[in-house]
């Protein structure tokens, strides 16, 4: 069984089947979805009147869910950014550019070392264009995709 977060659709579904006057179990058969579904979004994203509002309910989520994600490193126009695609420009490969920003320090940058995954994921989430063809070409490989390299995968795992 996997997680599908609740939609802004069926948070609005929500908000009118409580209007309405629609018990949770209701609520929760019309969006094919768990009671204790219904009932966790409803007591999480109440607001301070107690009442459900899908606009409150959606900022409630997108509030708690900031922590989850890790802060990006490398940001296309940043310094950091901008040094790796240079190496990159210098036939570098992401392995030689991470072990070169780890053995080097580097006053500008407050967390300068990035791994080579990092390197490859932002490059590959690139908005097709010509800056992107530029990379995937400067790499070894010259892959336009990525595909799991199961030997590395098996590895650090």
């Amino acid at each position: 069984m996997s997680y599908h977060e609740l939609s802004v659709e069926e948070r609005s579904d929500i908000q009118v089947g409580l209007l309405r006057g629609m018990s949770q179990r209701a609520i929760a058969r019309m969006l094919n979805r768990s009671p204790s579904t219904i009932c966790r979004e409803i007591r999480r994203n109440r607001d301070a009147q107690g009442e459900y509002i899908t606009l409150h309910a959606q900022r409630a989520m997108r509030e708690r869910r900031i922590p989850c994600r890790p802060r990006q490193k490398l940001i296309p126009g940043k310094e950091l950014f901008e040094l790796v695609i240079h190496l990159l420009r210098k036939c570098f490969s992401p392995e030689q550019i991470a072990g070169k920003l780890r053995a080097m320090e580097f006053p500008n940058f407050e967390d300068a070392y990035v791994c080579r995954e990092t390197i490859y994921n932002a490059i590959y989430a690139l908005p097709v264009g010509e800056l992107r063809k530029e990379l995937i070409i400067c790499l070894r490989q010259g892959k336009t995709t990525r595909r799991l390299d199961l030997g590395r995968y098996l590895a650090s795992h």
